[in-house]
């Protein structure tokens, strides 16, 4: 192997990567074997389509979970934002008025997380349990449980993009891509990222070092939430309607794919890049199961198996340091 290859993997396993990598290499290679339909160009772009919403999320879970926090109202906050953005494109014709409108409420409630719980020292799960309630029943109450379809270029326009070959490219892709390199950039290279994971790590020893523990944790979650409201509008490029009842496990599934790429439950640990990963191994084996004709049921049971494996491994490791 050549200095150049060895510093590379190298670089891998010092992020974490390589585990996420290898797991999602093996499950393309199984399904690739297994089935006729699952390595073409279309399903490999699809595979990328149905991961922007999904992998959104989990990029705001994964900074929220690097300060040993969590977020369980993620998906119910950004089906919230998809309901204000239609509703009001459909009522009042303002589609951008309408989107800054569900990007600030989405922004504002992550803010709301993060205070509550830095300022009645409320534990993570609890106000974002309640929070959940919360925004699913306002949901409802907004929308008097309709679905509101959006025909808008605007609010679409992450649902078209190029050919590229036998191959299409959305810009919900690209911008998935380009949000996951900058908060990688970000959490490597400033300050800010170095904060977030030291208070993950150990928030009274970061407090000692003289990082604003309170503020870096609401402005985590109010990143988090920001995050959420852009997954809102992707979504509304891949099925252009609102409708309050959707998206019902996507808090789960995005601390799925933050867990299986690496991000540790325990906090400090864990990295952008490695929850795209976790994002796309839980896309691939859905899809895989999928056309190999395995029920949605046992697809649930794969899932979770993985994400208890992921979690036991991580804490024996923890357990193994000094």
């Amino acid at each position: 192997m050549t200095f150049a290859a060895r510093g590379a993997v190298g670089h891998l396993r010092a992020r974490g990567w390589m585990g996420p990598l290898a797991a999602l290499l093996a499950s393309i290679v199984l399904f690739s074997l297994v089935t006729d339909t699952f390595f073409t160009a279309d399903n490999l772009s699809l595979l990328l389509e149905q991961s922007v919403v999904i992998g959104l999320l989990a990029l705001g879970q994964t900074i929220i979970v690097l300060t040993a926090g969590i977020d369980l109202a993620n998906g119910a906050i950004a089906v919230l934002g998809t309901l204000v953005v239609a509703k009001h494109a459909a009522s009042a014709g303002q589609a951008a008025a309408g989107l800054v409108c569900a990007l600030s409420i989405c922004t504002a409630l992550g803010m709301a997380s993060g205070g509550l719980i830095t300022r009645l020292r409320l534990p993570p799960f609890i106000v974002t349990l309640g929070m959940l309630t919360v925004v699913s029943a306002a949901g409802r109450l907004y929308s008097q449980s309709r679905n509101y379809p959006v025909s808008v270029d605007l609010l679409t326009v992450f649902g078209r993009g190029l050919n590229i070959g036998h191959a299409s490219l959305s810009y919900g892709v690209v911008l998935m891509l380009v949000l996951y390199a900058a908060i990688e950039y970000v959490l490597a290279q400033t300050a800010w990222g170095r904060h977030v994971r030291a208070i993950g790590g150990n928030s009274e020893a970061a407090r000692r070092m003289g990082v604003s523990v309170d503020r870096t944790v609401v402005s985590v979650y109010a990143v988090g939430g920001l995050l959420y409201g852009l997954a809102a509008w992707a979504s509304l490029g891949r099925i252009p309607n609102a409708d309050a009842n959707a998206y019902q496990t996507a808090n789960l599934e995005s601390i799925t794919a933050a867990v299986l790429g690496g991000t540790s439950l325990f906090g400090g640990r864990g990295s952008a890049v490695g929850t795209l990963l976790g994002t796309l191994i839980v896309v691939v084996l859905r899809s895989g199961l999928t056309q190999a004709g395995i029920d949605a049921l046992y697809q649930e049971v794969a899932t979770g198996i993985l994400v208890v494996l992921a979690v036991a491994l991580d804490a024996v490791a923890r357990r193994g340091r000094p």
